[in-house]
């Protein structure tokens, strides 16, 4: 069994992991580093779904890296592209070579008399195991299982005489034409795939229990174009880019601080768009706003295929699937040649692995996040976790800028170990997914890791403080123990009171 070690192991090369291989290469050179990827290729969850019409949820100059402006006029960009964008970012700040794929981690494990991690992982096309040590490991794996999705156990499924595709395991070349399709579900996954199967099938009927709200959003945007013709193309970026920030944060904000008004706005803009002819109860939700994720229909492409007949809706609870469908407890019937189920996903941290320290199992359900980007109690160890409410690629750039600045602090002041100590006792109700109570967080709510109830415990979904804490506020802020110590409050809070001020002179 060979051994190989690295100052930093990277655990996933989807956009998270490649955007922190990028700022390590910026931000802390000379340091070796290496990316472990189960699949045989980048680009993570835009390398996995292939279904018809995958594209970004997110407006694309916010979705894309800092670092790295995503140019052009495209603001709702497809599966292919954001693969292609993720991999020429990889190629120019020359992470690609430091990718090992095929590599499925089973097992890491923190030693504190060695002040490293051990990795097994096994190499899926020999079925050899490999190990890997590493002074400080970032977890890049998003929030899902890759293998499965969620899929309830539907009554009578075994009956149904037509195809039954899962979203995450789409099959090449599948064809649909003039076929009856039956989409379960209310989420950004259906949303884009009965406009999509519509070009083609016979007839789609996106089918519900409850509804989600929905936003058009145009996919060209034409004010940025002409932005980008009068202004140099990083000034364009940055200019787009702070734009789509302050209104994704003006919505979300004023959702949560009068949710009425916000209802109200968001049915009214859907009104307008189905017109008289459509029930609006497929289209109003019983809770408020942002207390699930929004859904984006690109350029209103959902509510012509309704308005066209292509799609219908159907709102209602399943009693059984039947040889020929789908019988709702309504006592409808929908018939159907291929039932589409996109119910979710199903979530894990780490992509299943189960982190050990000094030999015991980290209980995450029972741990508070730190700043949103370690768990308390883990030594040396990061996690990129992106936002729920805006941009995900927001949260995980400056997150990996914090990394950079904790490993580059530590080299600084030959420290060895870091770790985040919770001597508050601020284990929180909420997950590290925010206040949510989509269907898929609440399933996995024993999974998770905790928000605590105050402090750099609280996870923020507001970019702008997060920019303060992640890239101004002293690394040393008495939270966090280096060899064994903690700062004391008098040296943290001095270092407070400089920080900004050795900011504004110098620079980030």
């Amino acid at each position: 069994m060979s051994e190989q070690h690295f100052d930093v192991l990277i655990i996933g090369a989807g956009v998270s992991g490649i955007g922190m291989a990028c700022h390590l290469q910026r931000e802390c050179p000379g340091k070796s580093f290496a990316i472990l990827e189960r699949r045989q290729s980048l680009g993570g969850t835009w390398d996995l779904f292939r279904y018809p019409g995958i594209r970004s949820d997110s407006d694309m100059f916010t979705f894309g890296y800092n670092f790295r402006p995503w140019t052009g006029g495209k603001v709702l960009a497809d599966g292919a592209s954001i693969k292609n964008y993720v991999s020429e970012t990889a190629k120019e700040h020359n992470v690609e070579p430091h990718i090992r794929y095929g590599l499925a981690v089973k097992t890491a494990d923190w030693s504190s008399a060695e002040k490293c991690w051990k990795l097994t992982a096994a190499n899926e096309a020999t079925g050899k195991s490999e190990t890997y040590t590493a002074s400080f490991l970032i977890g890049c794996t998003g929030y899902y299982n890759y293998d499965q999705g969620y899929k309830p156990d539907f009554p009578g499924e075994a009956d149904f005489k037509g195809q039954v595709v899962h979203p995450q395991h789409w099959p090449e070349g599948f064809d649909y034409t003039g076929k009856k399709i039956v989409v379960i579900g209310s989420g950004a996954t259906a949303v884009t795939l009965v406009p999509t199967l519509a070009e083609k099938a016979g007839h789609v009927i996106m089918l519900q229990r409850s509804p989600t709200y929905l936003m058009p959003l145009p996919s060209t945007d034409k004010v940025t174009m002409g932005i980008q013709k009068v202004l140099p193309a990083k000034a364009a970026y940055r200019l787009t880019r702070a734009r789509n920030i302050t209104v994704s944060r003006f919505l979300y904000q004023r959702s949560r601080k009068n949710p009425k008004l916000m209802r109200r706005l968001f049915l009214g803009i859907i009104k307008h768009q189905v017109g008289d002819q459509t029930d609006m109860r497929h289209f109003t939700p019983s809770y408020n706003p942002w207390d699930q994720r929004l859904c984006v229909v690109k350029d209103g492409d959902l509510f012509r295929a309704l308005k066209a007949g292509k799609a219908s809706m159907a709102t209602d609870h399943i009693e059984r699937f039947t040889e020929t469908g789908i019988r709702l407890k309504s006592g409808e019937h929908l018939d159907a040649d291929i039932i589409v189920p996109a119910t979710g996903l199903d979530i894990q941290m780490l992509g299943g692995i189960k982190p050990k320290v000094d030999g015991q199992e980290v209980a995450l359900k029972n741990k508070v996040v730190y700043k949103n980007v370690m768990v308390e109690g883990v030594p040396n160890a990061g996690m990129i976790f992106g936002y729920t409410n805006i941009s995900w690629t927001l949260k995980a750039d400056i997150a990996s800028e914090y990394l950079c600045r904790l490993i580059n602090h530590m080299d600084q002041r030959r420290l060895r170990v870091a770790v985040a100590r919770d001597n508050e006792n601020s284990l929180g109700e909420d997950t590290v997914m925010g206040a949510l109570d989509s269907g898929y967080v609440k399933r996995a709510a024993d999974r998770l890791p905790r928000q605590g109830t105050h402090g750099p415990w609280r996870a923020s979904q507001d970019y702008q403080a997060d920019v303060k804490v992640l890239r101004f506020d002293p690394i040393e802020d008495g939270y966090i123990e280096f060899d064994g110590k903690k700062t004391h409050a008098s040296e943290r809070n001095l270092r407070g009171f400089l920080q900004p001020l050795r900011s504004a002179l110098f620079g980030a």
